[in-house]
């Protein structure tokens, strides 16, 4: 009964919407530059809100969970790597070599910020943590990743550069999350009493990513969600 209502939660049905969407009817021309625009801008008001929300206590104490930093280090670095790796036998056949490698590729990432703090609000957790933890993770697989990519796919591509990477997640993530903090004396109270809308905010930020690379790709014409054999970017999708 609980995994019937997973998969027929609204949310669920909405993420695999948003996919559809994004593959047959993708964002073309100056509504795709709007679009991106709108996910930028709902990624800093989802840290924007969830700054004001969270005393200071609550962030040093997220950022002193260590045993969580170390669960999410493990798991991103090195448990997914070796799931990538265990499952390429049964993915490979389906998805083909292309594909295949692209998915070992994501195995190697680690999750992003925005996505990491929408899932944790929605499921009612750590918070403080996940910013801390989501966070660093990102900042350790810009050095992490090349590695990995190299020694997993035989690649030898640098990485992005640490600065452009720090400045980014500086810029988009924790400035707008710094300056909800700073005016959470002014506007705490109502943030907290709506929760309803914070929730909204939490559930769109998600859409808007999911949707947004398979829209660029597919405008762009590349990528292989819209190349022929669109069956093995559903079970992509799956």
């Amino acid at each position: 009964m609980n995994l019937l209502l997973l998969l027929f939660d609204h949310f669920t049905l909405l993420l695999t919407a948003v996919v559809v969407l994004a593959t047959f009817l993708p964002a073309q021309g100056a509504f795709a530059v709007l679009f991106d625009w709108l996910t930028h801008a709902g990624i800093a008001l989802l840290f924007f809100l969830h700054g004001a929300r969270l005393s200071r206590r609550a962030i040093i104490d997220g950022a002193m969970h260590w045993r969580l930093h170390l669960l999410v280090f493990v798991c991103t670095f090195a448990m997914f790597p070796v799931l990538g790796l265990v499952l390429g036998p049964v993915l490979r056949p389906l998805l083909g070599d292309g594909l295949w490698l692209g998915m070992l590729y994501l195995c190697l990432l680690p999750g992003t910020v925005q996505s990491a703090i929408a899932f944790t609000s929605i499921a009612r957790g750590n918070i403080p943590a996940a910013v801390c933890a989501a966070s660093a993770s990102s900042l350790v697989g810009i050095v992490l990743t090349p590695l990995l990519a190299g020694l997993v796919l035989g690649s030898t591509g640098a990485g992005v550069p640490l600065g452009e990477a720090v400045l980014k997640i500086g810029v988009q993530l924790l400035l707008p999350f710094a300056a909800g903090h700073a005016l959470r004396p002014w506007i705490a109270d109502w943030v907290m009493q709506q929760q309803r809308w914070l929730r909204l905010v939490d559930q769109g930020s998600i859409l808007l990513v999911v949707d947004r690379p398979s829209a660029r790709r597919c405008s762009t014409g590349s990528g292989a969600w819209c190349r022929p054999r669109r069956w093995r970017s559903w079970w992509c999708a799956a």
